[in-house]
C-alpha cells in the first residue's frame, strides 16, 4: 500500500490494517497539507482563549467533576500533563503491537480534523512515533467506553511527554529511552493537548475496527469449512438453490447461498436428489440462513466503524467561523461509546452463533449415529483402541459454551463515575475485548471443524476412489489442509495440528487458496 495521508475525512478499514500490521513506516503515515493547516488554526484558537482569560472547559478548568475549577494560566501545562499522569491507571496484559498501531493511527487521524486544539507539533510527533515503530505499552482494561478510553489513551500518551513504557525493536524500554533510540524528542504539552489525547472512542475503534476485518475472513472461512463438511457427510447442495433463497431475499443470505453454490460446483461428494434422503440437518440444510445472518451483523459493524474512524469524538470541540473567526467552544458528548458498544455487542453474538454451528457440525462428523455412519465413528479407524477426534469436539464445545457467556452484551451495563457527573457508560471498550476473544475462540472452532472434514473427506474417498473430485472452492483448502496436516491414522498428538489448520486460517492462506478459484461476490 502507498503511504497514507490523513486528514481526519478518508480513513479507511483497509488502511488501519495495512498499518497495523505492518512494518513501521511501511506504509507510513502522514497529514495533507489541508489538515496542517486546520490543526494549526484551532491550535491558535486555543491561545486566543487563553489570552483572552476566557473560561473553556479543560482549557482553563478542571475536569469530569471539577468542571467548574478555575485554573490559573501560569498552571495551563501543568494541568495537561496532570491529565496524562492521572489518568494512566489501566491493567491487564498490554494490548498487541499491531492493535497498538490502530490506535495511535485512529487517534492521529481523529486529531487531523482540526476541531480538537492540538498543536501541529505534538500530532506530528505522535505520527513519528507511529512511523519509527515506537509503541507504548497500553494496558487493555480501564476504560468505561464514556468520556472516551481515558485510562488506555492515558498509558500512550505518556509516551509522548518521555514517560510510561513503549516497545522499540523488541525491547520494553522506558518511554524516553525509547524516544531517544528513535531520535524522536518528547513533547510538553500545551493548553487543552492533554485532553485531545485522551478523550475519544480510540481503544474500542481500533479493536472493533480490526475485528470487524476478521469476523469477515472467518464468515469466508466458515462457509468454506460448511461445504467441506457437507461433502465428508454426503449433504446435497439443493439447500442452496437460488430459487429458495430469492424467496426470502435478505441480500446477504442471498449471496451465502450463491458462494456456497460455487464453492462445491463439480463436486463428486454430494449428494443429488435421493427421494428416501431429501433433506439434511440444519447446520448443512441452514447455512446460508445462518451464516447470511452473520454477514449481516460484520455488514453493520464495518459501517459503525467506517463512520467512526473519521469522527472526532473529544471533547469539548473548537469551532471558528470562516468569516467573522469568532471562536466557539462546545461541551458535547461524541466520545460516548453506545453506538460501537452495541455494534460490538451484536458483533459478538453473531460470531458466538457462527461458532455455535461450526461446533455442531463438528459432533455431526465425529457421531456416526447423527451422520447415518457414512463415517465412521470419531473419524478413527479401530475406534475403542483409539478416540481419534472425540476430544477436538470436546474443545470445540467449550469453546463455543465460552462465547455463550462472553455474548452477554455490555451496552446493556452501565455505572456512574467522577461523583455521578459521568452517570451514563457505554462500556464499549469492554465489549471490544468480548469482541475479540470470542473471534478468537470461532477461529479455533473453525480450524477444528476443518480439520475433521478433511479427515471425514478423506473415508469418503476410500469409497469413491482417490480421484473422486471435491468441489471448485473446496478442493484447494482440502489440498492446502493437507500440505500442513496430514490423514490421521492412529492417535497421535493433536493440538499441534489444531494450531497448524488455525494458522492457515489466521494468515488468510485459506481464503486466499479458494479466492483464486471462487470469488466470494459479497458486499459490505
Amino acid at each position: 500500500m502507498t503511504n497514507i495521508s490523513l486528514n481526519g475525512e478518508s480513513l479507511t478499514i483497509d488502511q488501519v490494517v495495512a498499518v497495523a500490521y505492518g512494518n513501521p513506516g511501511d506504509p507510513a503515515v502522514q497529514l495533507t497539507p489541508a489538515a496542517e493547516k486546520a490543526v494549526a488554526r484551532a491550535a491558535e484558537a486555543v491561545q486566543t482563549l487563553l489570552a483572552r482569560g476566557e473560561i473553556a472547559y479543560g482549557i482553563t478548568t478542571g475536569f469530569g467533576a471539577f468542571k467548574d475549577r478555575i485554573i490559573s494560566p501560569d498552571d495551563v501545562e501543568t494541568l495537561q500533563r496532570n491529565i496524562i499522569a492521572s489518568h494512566a491507571v489501566g491493567v491487564g496484559d498490554p494490548f498487541d503491537i499491531p492493535t497498538t498501531r490502530a490506535i495511535m493511527l485512529i487517534r492521529a487521524n481523529t486529531l487531523a480534523r482540526g476541531h480538537s486544539g492540538i498543536r501541529l507539533q505534538t500530532l506530528q510527533t505522535l505520527l513519528d512515533m507511529l512511523n519509527a515503530g515506537v509503541h507504548p505499552v497500553i494496558p487493555q482494561k480501564g476504560s468505561l467506553g464514556a468520556s472516551g478510553d481515558l485510562a488506555p489513551l492515558a498509558h500512550m500518551s505518556l509516551v509522548l511527554i518521555g514517560e510510561g513504557e513503549a516497545e522499540y525493536r523488541g525491547e520494553i524500554l522506558p518511554g524516553a529511552e525509547a524516544m531517544r533510540r528513535a531520535g524522536i524528542a518528547p513533547v510538553t504539552l500545551a493548553a487543552k493537548e492533554g485532553l485531545a489525547l485522551t478523550n475519544g472512542t480510540t481503544i474500542m475503534t481500533a479493536v472493533g475496527t480490526l475485528e470487524s476485518y476478521r469476523a469477515r475472513l472467518m464468515s469466508r472461512v466458515a462457509d468454506i469449512a460448511g461445504a467441506l463438511s457437507l461433502e465428508a457427510l454426503h449433504g446435497t447442495p439443493l439447500a442452496f438453490d437460488a430459487r429458495i433463497h430469492n424467496l426470502r431475499p435478505f441480500p446477504r443470505q442471498v449471496n451465502c447461498a450463491n458462494y456456497m453454490r460455487e464453492l462445491l460446483a463439480g463436486s463428486e461428494f454430494t449428494r443429488h436428489h435421493d427421494p428416501h434422503n431429501v433433506q439434511d440437518a440444519y447446520t448443512l440444510r441452514c447455512i446460508p440462513q445462518v451464516h447470511g445472518a452473520v454477514r449481516d451483523a460484520i455488514a453493520y459493524a464495518w459501517w459503525v466503524f467506517e463512520i467512526e474512524l473519521n469522527a472526532v469524538t473529544d471533547n469539548p470541540l473548537i469551532f471558528i467561523d470562516d468569516d467573522t473567526g469568532e471562536i466557539d467552544v462546545i461541551s458535547g458528548g461524541n466520545f460516548h461509546g453506545e453506538p460501537l458498544a452495541i455494534a460490538l455487542d451484536y458483533l459478538t453474538m453473531a460470531m458466538t452463533e457462527l461458532g455455535n454451528i461450526s461446533e455442531r457440525r463438528v459432533m455431526r462428523l465425529t457421531d456416526e449415529a447423527s451422520n447415518a455412519h457414512v463415517l465412521p465413528a470419531f473419524l478413527i479407524k479401530h475406534g475403542g483402541l483409539n478416540s481419534g477426534f472425540m476430544i477436538t469436539q470436546y474443545t470445540a464445545a467449550a469453546l463455543a459454551t465460552e462465547n455463550k457467556v462472553l455474548s452477554h452484551p455490555a451496552s446493556v451495563d452501565t455505572i456512574p463515575t467522577s461523583a455521578n457527573v459521568e452517570d451514563h457508560v457505554s462500556m464499549g471498550a469492554t465489549a471490544a475485548l468480548q469482541t475479540r476473544q470470542v473471534i478468537n475462540n470461532v477461529e479455533r472452532i473453525l480450524a477444528i471443524e476443518l480439520m475433521a472434514a478433511a479427515q471425514g473427506i478423506d473415508f469418503r474417498k476410500e469409497k469413491l476412489g482417490k480421484k473422486a473430485k471435491l468441489g471448485k472452492g473446496t478442493q484447494p483448502a482440502y489440498d492446502l489442509i493437507r500440505q500442513h496436516v496430514p490423514f490421521i491414522e492412529h492417535d497421535e498428538i493433536m493440538y499441534p495440528h489444531m494450531e497448524a489448520v488455525r494458522r492457515l486460517i489466521h494468515s488468510r492462506k485459506i481464503v486466499h487458496a479458494v479466492n483464486g478459484r471462487v470469488k466470494d461476490r459479497w458486499e459490505l
